[in-house]
């Protein structure tokens, strides 16, 4: 959204001079300062290091039995110092598995026998079934040799398992020959400096934690399904006849929308190439943390390209892949167009960083890289906020790969706050306040934690408000501060600094911090680390010989911005807005001038993302 305009008038009263405030930094990440694997300039450390994997993947999958079926040649470098003498896998799907702990609850007809897992081998010798015994979405395989430091090893496996019709938890069928295919394939799970193995479960609530790969995937369906994936698709002209691989590369060169597959299409046929019952579609992706697909025969794709780089005149594709009965989907490709847009010239202003970007039309609001997972919406409103918020965890978390599972804040908290802003760039009339009631009417009651606290400790009220609204305030409130130049230089830092890697919290604080140069640890404190509910209230105007003077309470502890309007006699209205900065010296009040000539009927704080527990007090009246 658009933030408040700023009337330019002095502070009546002088921040005290505080020591440079230091945040709590738990053992756990004081160990790393120790290692030099982590730093607290904001930078990763001297000795900092991160394990990755190549993937090779074959998979067949048959939309009518709902069959995934591959095989998995992964080549895993060791770069800890480390010897690895047992390799942990994530088995996603085996949240479906009969038995499985997870968070929420599953329709019988999709609770299965989970991944079935066959011909391991791990650097040349296979691997005893014995030894293959998942334990949900957790698989610990032991190395008959340590994997050394520096080390490359070679594993291979089978697998196999029902994609679910029902229960859509981020992947599954959305309607018969319609189908998202996420989490499909075995990988090996995080090793990193803090924890060791992420040994977390998957449970459905919190999300994901994966390093950064290359993958060379195979996807073989049925010959009339098209295919659209994580990945540029190299073998076009080979699963596409001919008419349709050309609009395709079309599309890649030029802003406007094209329309690769319509309804005339479908019903003519002919769309996709060879002549055997099967084709094969070929995907590359290079250094990202996952790698999804999703197929059918009966969804239009309309698409357009824009430059992301000026400088390299580097362009990215955008489709929208949808069913044509669902009319609210016409205009996705143009949000999601202006979306990507948005975020390489305006906010976070980085070049898009990947070639295409695909909302599919399914079952879900989920983001995976360059590619989405869209429900339907009712409204313009939503399809907007929507297609905004999941293609802005491009950023978070996957071009810096922070760790969804246990901070939940660094990636939804930014998709948030990109909602916010971008929303309104796309629809100027639009004013998003996606958690801003919730938030005021949470903040600092039982449900209420800290931002820091872990994402596995928490479910419901204090999971969402912790990864949605609070993080996304923070942020929001932190580029007022800074005002839009400054604030980018600081996320820029951030970006430059952690891209590609896993940054946690600190790293996140620090390089911030850095990049601003400035120490906004008064801040990061309060916002994320103490408890605490916002509330602000006039408790005095004043009348002066220049206009007002409004003093502002903050009765509560979460610093959040001063917004007042003043509504005179003409029924005329003036706004002035303070960031922050007011409450940095720790004072509870702050008189703002108010210069006008006239006279004041009313005045009230308050604005579409600014919060108040108790905004009953936020309103003075002139006595008449």
């Amino acid at each position: 959204m658009k933030l408040p305009a700023l009337l330019a008038a002095p502070l009546l009263f002088l921040p005290l001079t505080l020591p440079a405030q230091k945040l709590p930094v738990s053992r756990t990440i004081q160990a790393t300062y120790n290692k030099g694997t982590r730093a607290e300039n904001g930078l990763p450390g001297p000795k900092y290091w991160q394990n990755s994997a190549d993937y090779t993947i074959k998979v067949r999958f048959d939309p009518a039995t709902r069959q995934v079926r591959g095989t998995a040649d992964i080549a895993y470098r060791n770069a800890s110092p480390d010897s690895l003498r047992q390799v942990w896998f994530k088995l996603y799907p085996n949240l479906y598995q009969k038995g499985a702990p997870r968070a929420s609850g599953m329709s019988p007809e999709d609770v299965g026998e989970g991944m079935q897992l066959s011909n391991f081998t791990l650097n040349g010798q296979a691997v005893p079934a014995a030894d293959l015994r998942p334990s949900f979405t957790n698989l610990v395989v032991p190395a008959r040799r340590a994997i050394a430091p520096g080390q490359t090893a070679q594993m291979s496996v089978d697998f196999a398992y029902t994609l679910n019709a029902g229960s859509h938890m981020r992947t599954g069928q959305v309607e018969p020959n319609a189908d998202f295919v996420a989490y499909f394939f075995p990988r090996v799970a995080v090793y990193d400096d803090i924890d060791g193995w992420n040994r977390h479960p998957y449970l459905g609530s919190q999300e994901f934690y994966n390093d950064f790969g290359n993958f060379s995937v195979d996807i073989t369906v049925p010959k009339n399904f098209v295919v659209w994936a994580t990945g540029d698709l190299t073998n076009a002209d080979q699963v596409l006849t001919k008419k349709y691989a050309q609009r395709l590369r079309q599309a890649e060169t030029q802003d406007a929308i094209t329309s690769i597959i319509t309804e005339a299409d479908l019903k003519a046929g002919g769309i996709t190439a060879g002549k055997n019952p099967e084709n094969t579609w070929h995907f590359e992706a290079r250094n990202v943390t996952d790698f999804v697909f999703a197929t059918t025969d009966h969804y239009v794709w309309q698409s357009s390209s824009l430059v992301v780089d000026p400088a390299t005149k580097r362009r990215t594709r955008v489709d929208a892949v949808y069913n044509p009965r669902h009319k609210d989907y016409a205009e996705v490709v143009d949000f999601a167009r202006q979306t990507v847009q948005a975020m390489s010239y305006t906010f976070p202003k980085w070049p898009y960083p990947y070639s295409h970007e695909t909302v599919f039309d399914g079952l879900d609001q989920m983001e995976y890289p360059m590619m989405v997972n869209d429900n339907p919406t009712e409204t313009r409103e939503d399809g907007i906020t929507l297609t905004v918020h999941e293609i802005f965890h491009t950023m978070f978390p996957f071009y810096l790969g922070t760790n969804e599972t246990k901070y939940g804040w660094m990636d939804e908290g930014w998709a948030t706050i990109g909602e916010w802003i971008i929303s309104g760039i796309i629809d100027p009339k639009l004013d998003d306040n996606y958690g801003i009631g919730p938030y005021a009417a949470g903040a600092d009651t039982e449900a209420d934690m800290p931002i820091m606290t872990l994402s596995t400790q928490q479910t419901g009220t204090a999971f969402y408000l912790n990864s949605y609204p609070k993080p996304g305030l923070g942020y929001l409130y932190v580029k007022d501060l800074l005002g839009d130049e400054l604030f980018t230089k600081a996320l820029h830092t951030y970006i430059r600094n952690w891209q590609g890697k896993h940054p946690m919290p600190h790293d996140f604080f620090n390089a911030m911090n850095a990049g601003a140069g400035r120490n906004l640890d008064w801040f990061w404190q309060r916002w994320f680390f103490d408890g605490g509910y916002p509330d602000l209230a006039i408790s005095q105007v004043t009348k002066t010989a220049t206009g007002y003077d409004v003093v502002v309470e903050s009765k509560g502890t979460k610093p959040v911005p001063v917004d007042l309007t003043i509504t005179f006699a003409d029924n005329s209205t003036q706004k002035v807005h303070r960031t922050i900065a007011v409450w940095e010296s720790g004072t509870k009040t702050v008189t703002v001038p108010v210069p006008t000539t006239k006279a004041a009927q009313q005045m009230k704080l308050g604005a579409t993302l600014v919060p108040d527990s108790f905004p009953k007090d936020n309103e003075w009246v002139a006595v008449k």
